[in-house]
């Protein structure tokens, strides 16, 4: 997820000062990792830098100075082109599962256990994202982020499944390599 651009998304609506950016993208990506206040006004005064953003006001009203930041035409444009951009498909494969599962054979570990354990992980995060996703006044975007996570732990369990099936194939090919 491309922070910059996120935080070009939430200008769209109007001037905000970075502890308001971050806030919001808080609320608008619940299962995303929250931004850290450094990370907002760094990538603001890159925004700034390259002419994306510009400072609109600043005011310290009897406590810190509090910056606000508005999204410049380039910055309406450069929003435009990346929300139009068809995000490609992964082209390698980087699975940390299935990198652990081929590390636990060359190591002589068991494999099969800790498919089990990582399937079980799974299954609980499963349950908290479904509490969540169920949960009396839970917003649309919680409910949409908590299904897109869920689609993704769904099809992982699948792949566990499937490969637990073959680790007596998959343990003859990664010995013999």
């Amino acid at each position: 997820m491309s922070t910059r651009h996120i935080l070009l998304g939430l200008l769209a609506s109007g001037p905000s000062h970075g502890y308001d950016l971050k806030r919001r993208h808080d609320e608008r990506f619940p299962q995303a990792r929250p931004l850290a206040y450094g990370q907002v006004y760094t990538t603001l005064q890159r925004l700034v830098r390259d002419g994306l953003a510009e400072i609109d006001a600043t005011e310290s009203e009897g406590g810190p100075e509090r910056t606000t930041y508005r999204s410049t035409t380039e910055g309406e444009r450069e929003l435009g082109r990346w929300a139009e951009e068809i995000a490609p498909p992964a082209p390698f494969v980087t699975n940390e599962i299935f990198a652990k599962v081929v590390v636990s054979i060359l190591a002589g570990g068991d494999p099969e256990a800790y498919l089990r354990a990582q399937r079980a992980a799974h299954m609980g995060r499963m349950r908290e994202l479904t509490q969540l996703k169920t949960a009396k006044g839970a917003d649309l975007a919680t409910v949409l982020s908590a299904d897109y996570a869920l689609n993704h732990l769904d099809a992982d369990l699948r792949w566990m499944t499937t490969t637990a099936g073959r680790l007596t194939t998959l343990t003859a090919e990664v010995e013999t390599v």
